[in-house]
């Protein structure tokens, strides 16, 4: 079955850097865009970024510009999210995603701290 899982979170001092992984099985990984999101208690889920099925084209959301990177190694079934210059609202959990018209699926979530 499809399962994807997030790891690489943690606590880091703003400024510093963190990056998550997410590791895809039970579908085909190299054929299909993915996306990170995040989530804060009380809010719902917000887009961070999409990177398509072969890695050469990506898209952010506006609050991580030009300090989030999206990467993917098809050959490892494994997406990339590199986080620079964290700021303490970039605290949230990170969720992988991969939809398709049938359903959505997500992860298990890793959750970002940034504080002092």
């Amino acid at each position: 079955q499809v399962q994807l899982v997030e790891s690489g979170g943690g606590l880091v001092q703003p400024g510093g850097s963190l990056r998550l992984s997410c590791a895809a099985s039970g579908f085909i990984f190299s054929s299909v865009a993915m996306s990170w999101y995040r989530q804060v208690p009380g809010k719902g889920r917000e887009l961070v970024g999409r990177i398509n099925s072969l890695g050469d084209s990506t898209d952010y959301a506006d609050s991580v510009k030009g300090r989030f990177t999206i990467s993917r190694d098809n050959a490892k079934n494994t997406m990339y999210l590199q986080m620079n210059s964290l700021k303490a609202e970039d605290t949230a959990m990170y969720y992988c995603n991969w939809w398709t018209y049938i359903r959505t699926y997500w992860g298990q979530g890793t959750q970002v701290t940034v504080s002092l």
